[in-house]
């Protein structure tokens, strides 16, 4: 299991990673822009993925779409980060467990169980009880945020699970396409943003970019390894990582960075051990 400590050490290594952007007041876009060469160049390097078999213009659609929603998605993770802290951020991603779960038995054709109904209930209630102090404002993006990324995230896992299924294609070469794709479009809006003069880059911003793209790459890499070692019992890999992600961020939110909890928090987190153990096992 030391291939999945490490991937649970990088995801959350992410997550720190974002939470410094905001505290020496680096781009976090510009950060996230330059994760994903770099996590593209590895993804070449270290997968070897076969370009010979072109894809359809389906399946380049399916990688735009993927593309885009991984661009939007990480820039919702450092502001949910940033406004509502590690913890609930963390909590939020790995719950997200439930979208594929729902999608499998309304896209797959999937048996809907009532245990499953069971671990989908108790993570929507996670979700609730892990809810960012203070009134709820809906006009208050800081409640918005961790909403955006469970539901981004969860769409995400929804469309990797149609990439598995894409004859002749692997998924760590769809995942480089994706990669390449997500490149170029970051590069086009910075492009874009220096035509309009709005654009002020940060050396730093490009630094910590590559830096998050090690991580964010190594947390694929040692999970996909983690996935071969116990392919017999992959619904352990997907518990294990989820529980294990949630416990060192949370422990890192409330340690390194003296975030607080309401009590209703520690029962979402709670909650969500629960609900992505009843869901990995049903």
């Amino acid at each position: 299991m030391i291939y999945l400590a490490i991937a649970i050490l990088c995801s959350v290594t992410v997550s720190i990673n974002f939470k410094l952007l905001k505290r020496y007041y680096t781009n976090a876009y510009q950060a996230i822009v330059f994760n994903y060469p770099t996590a593209a160049l590895l993804c070449f390097l270290f997968f070897k993925p076969d370009l010979n078999t072109q894809p359809t213009t389906q399946n380049f659609t399916l990688y735009g779409i993927t593309a885009i929603l991984l661009l939007s998605i990480f820039y919702f993770i450092s502001k949910s980060i940033a406004t509502s802290g590690m913890v609930l951020t963390v909590i939020a991603q790995r719950l997200s467990l439930a979208l594929p779960v729902l999608g499998s038995f309304l896209l797959f054709s999937e048996q809907l169980t009532p245990l499953k109904i069971v671990g989908l209930v108790i993570g929507f209630l996670a979700i609730i009880a892990s809810k960012p102090e203070g009134k709820f404002d809906l006009k208050d993006m800081k409640f918005w945020f961790p909403i955006i990324v469970f539901l981004g995230t969860g769409v995400i896992d929804v469309l990797f699970n149609f990439l598995t299924k894409i004859d002749g294609i692997s998924f760590t070469t769809s995942l480089f396409y994706i990669f390449s794709i997500a490149t170029v479009l970051a590069f086009a809006s910075l492009a874009y943003q220096k035509i309009n003069g709005t654009l002020k880059f940060q050396t730093r911003a490009a630094l910590a970019g590559i830096v998050l793209g090690l991580f964010n790459f190594g947390s694929i890499y040692f999970y996909i390894f983690a996935l071969q070692i116990e392919k017999d019992r992959p619904s352990v890999v997907y518990s294990a990582l989820d529980i294990g992600v949630i416990a060192l961020g949370s422990l890192v939110g409330l340690v390194l960075f003296k975030e607080r909890l309401s009590v209703l928090n520690k029962i979402g987190l709670l909650l969500a051990i629960i609900a992505i153990i009843i869901l990995t096992f049903s």
